[in-house]
Parts: structure tokens; sequence; C-alpha cells
């Protein structure tokens, strides 16, 4: 979900935002202020928006004047921005977490998996019974997260059909590539990369509300996704929405996969039939286990795209 408001913004005007986990942390926060006075669903709709108006006011009044002096200054004062909302909520709400939990509509499990020794694997939606679970192994899969992967479908498809199968999207595509073109047809291009730039955050302040419910609100949760979410376009391809896509889910199953293998790749070679010791070269990396290096591993695969691919998986050659 923060990927695809990224890379929305980066495809579209050429501007890698730095502020964009900032935007992220500011939707959870509104919406945590919302949920008292009108309630979880309407601040789900109410935060995205005015999210969205402070990143086309931002982009009005701050970006707009330092984007013909190239990329350099849009990353510094995008970087600038991170740091001001993070202590503005610092100010606003203070440092520690605040008590944002889901609706009773998003509480519990979507389904259950059994594994029974008679019955075999079935899955339950909804939360299983104590008969059902009685001798067999259950797990639960929570309604949040189910709830936040309809949500990033949704939002992957609707951004492909409102650029690609509308006018708005022509539009947008247009102004990029072409703006003097599409001035002459009577289109105000600046206010078009406005309301790109505001639908952006607009995105990441929607990602920030289901994040806030599903994980902690608070005024680390910025810092927790910010690096992840480039590496995530890097790795899927700059400017690519399928790329995003693609890359997420690459870097999702490589930083959750390798915490269920038990082992290292002294391990690995020791069942090869090499003798690994503590007296082989480099035996302190090579014992350690996936678990441990699973967080740097996103890191790694980005360094090789970088190398081997730099246009990323499903990103398109500039010729």
């Amino acid at each position: 979900m923060l990927s695809s408001g990224l890379t929305l913004i980066f495809s579209m005007m050429g501007v890698l935002n730095f502020a964009h986990a900032s935007f992220y942390m500011l939707g959870a926060y509104l919406a945590y202020s919302l949920v008292g006075v009108l309630g979880f669903w309407p601040a789900l709709i109410l935060a995205p928006l005015l999210v969205g108006a402070l990143g086309a006011g931002f982009e009005r009044m701050a970006l707009r004047r330092v984007h013909k002096f190239g990329h350099v200054p849009e990353l510094l004062i995008t970087f600038g921005l991170s740091y001001v909302v993070l202590e503005l909520v610092q100010l606003i709400w203070g440092h520690t977490a605040v008590p944002f939990s889901p609706p009773p509509a998003l509480q519990g499990s979507a389904f259950t998996i059994i594994q029974s020794p008679l019955r075999g694997l079935s899955l339950v939606w909804g939360a299983a019974g104590p008969d059902l679970c009685a001798g067999a192994a259950c797990s639960t899969f929570p309604l949040t997260r189910f709830f936040m992967m309809g949500v990033a479908l949704a939002m992957l498809l609707a951004l492909w059909l409102l650029l690609t199968r509308t006018r708005i999207g022509l539009v947008i595509q247009a102004a990029l590539t072409h703006p003097e073109m599409v001035e002459a047809l009577g289109h105000n291009v600046p206010r078009v990369l406005m309301l790109v730039f505001g639908s952006g955050c607009a995105l990441a302040a929607l990602a920030g509300v289901i994040g806030g419910i599903t994980f902690v609100t608070e005024p680390n949760m910025a810092a927790i996704v910010g690096s992840i979410i480039f590496v995530v376009v890097v790795v899927g391809g700059v400017g690519s929405l399928a790329g995003a896509f693609v890359g997420s889910i690459l870097i999702g199953l490589l930083q959750t996969l390798p915490l269920t293998i038990d082992g290292s790749l002294a391990t690995l070679l020791n069942g090869w039939g090499l003798h690994i010791t503590d007296q082989t070269p480099g035996y302190p990396l090579l014992r350690l286990s996936m678990a441990q290096v699973a967080p740097i591993l996103p890191y790694l695969l980005m360094v090789l795209i970088l190398i081997f691919r730099p246009k990323g998986l499903l990103g398109t050659r500039e010729d």
C-alpha cells in the first residue's frame, strides 16, 4: 500500500518523496483523533483526505519552488519535512504509543486453518470452535490483516484503471512527458501535478490508518517502514505499479520465510558432507541462523538488483 503511493508520485512527477512514510504516520494519528469523534469508518475516509490536502499544500507552497532545480533540492526538502512531521507528532500526541485499536467489525480472525490427524487440513472461515480445535493444530489469520490485503489489492486495481483507462490518467501521463502540449490543450499542468502529489500522500495516509490499527501507532512507525518501501520500489522497478506489487510480495516473503528455518549456512554445508567447525574461515558468518540474517536479506537483494538490473524487475529501459 505504501509503495503504490510512492510509485505514483515518482512515476508521474519524478520526485522521490523521502517524507512518504511521514504521511503514513500522520494518517494513523489523524485517524486516531477522529475515531473518538466520528468513529472508525468515517475516519478511514476523512483522514486520508486531510493528509492528501496537506500534501497538496506542501507541493504548492514548497516543493514546486525547488522542482526546477533538480532532484537534490527535492530530496532535501522532503527529507526535512519528515523531521518536521515527526516533531509535530511528538508535540501533539506525545512520545509514547497511543491506544489505536481496530473496530469491533475488524476484531477476531478471518479464517482458521485446522490440521488434524483425522480430518487432515481444512479451512474454517471465522473463529473455529473448541470442538474443532480439540486434538488438532489450529492457526488463525487476523481479520485486520485480511482487510489490509483486500484494500491493498483494491488500491492497486483502482490506480491501474485510473492511469490507463480514464481521461484523467491520460492527462496525468501526458503532463509528465509533454507538459507544453497539455497546457496548449487547456489543462493546468501545475494543478495536475499538485493533485498527483496529494493523491500519493492520501494513499500513504490510508495505509497509515490500517497500519495503525494492525500494528502500533507510535512516533517510530515511520522509521520502521521508511527504508523498506524504497527497497520495494527499487526491486520492483521505479515507476512501475506492477513492479511495486511484485516487489512487495517478494520482500514480504524474504522477510518472513527465513524466520521459519531453524538452521544456518554451517548446518547446510555440514549436511552436504563438509566439516564446518569454529576453526573454519568465516565461521562467525556461517553460523548465523536464517532468522538472524532475515532483516538484511531485502537490502542484499536490492544491491544485487542495482548491480545486475538497475531498472528493477519490471522497470522499463530508457533508451
